[in-house]
């Protein structure tokens, strides 16, 4: 028998996805908005609103799997950043991790979802080297990212994760775009 779905729980997160709201449009930056437009950035709504801006109206509301959810499958950039900072940590299972990276728009949100998300996962490090190895660039782009995350805040690798770090950083350098060239070496740097 199927569990009833907490309505009480469903209307709060609906309130709060209206609140995130009001407050994305009270702090719209019409010139970054539209110069993101410009560049193309590829999302249905751009707010133009500024990372720490993001932070402390994150800060406003209780962490959510359900909120996190309804901000990542919105088509708007700053709703994909605010569903990285809400997203409870013992939540965020790999299975969930493996969709949103694959749905990661820009390396903006995949810097985000790693510094917020990614990294204080116990299954990260794992995760990380299994993505540096797919074909998908937007996985070898988080998964470089996560290692240069960890490596910094003094994780130790062993002998034959080095060498597999190289080996991946070796083989994508010359064909990398500027955001996984970035990661790859700001995660070879650490060794």
């Amino acid at each position: 028998m199927e569990k009833p779905l907490n309505i009480k729980c469903y209307d709060m997160e609906n309130s709060d996805l209206l609140n995130i709201k009001k407050e994305l449009r009270a702090a719209m930056n019409g010139i970054l908005s539209a110069k993101m437009r410009e560049a193309g950035a590829p999302y249905k709504l751009v707010f133009g609103v500024e990372l720490p801006r993001l932070q402390n109206i994150a800060s406003e509301f209780k962490p959510s799997r359900i909120l996190a959810q309804q901000l990542w499958n919105e088509n708007i950039r700053e709703s994909k950043l605010l569903a990285t900072m809400l997203m409870p940590p013992q939540e965020f299972l790999p299975e969930i991790a493996d969709i949103w990276v694959d749905e990661i728009p820009t390396a903006e949100v995949a810097q985000v979802l790693v510094m917020h998300l990614l990294c204080k996962e116990p299954w990260c490090a794992i995760t990380s080297f299994e993505w540096i190895a797919s074909s998908s660039p937007m996985r070898q782009l988080c998964g470089f990212l996560c290692i240069a995350r960890l490596l910094q805040q003094g994780a130790q690798l062993n002998e034959r994760s080095v060498s597999e770090l190289k080996d991946q950083a070796q083989s994508l350098l010359p064909n990398a775009d500027l955001s996984l060239r970035k990661a790859i070496i700001a995660a070879i740097s650490f060794i």
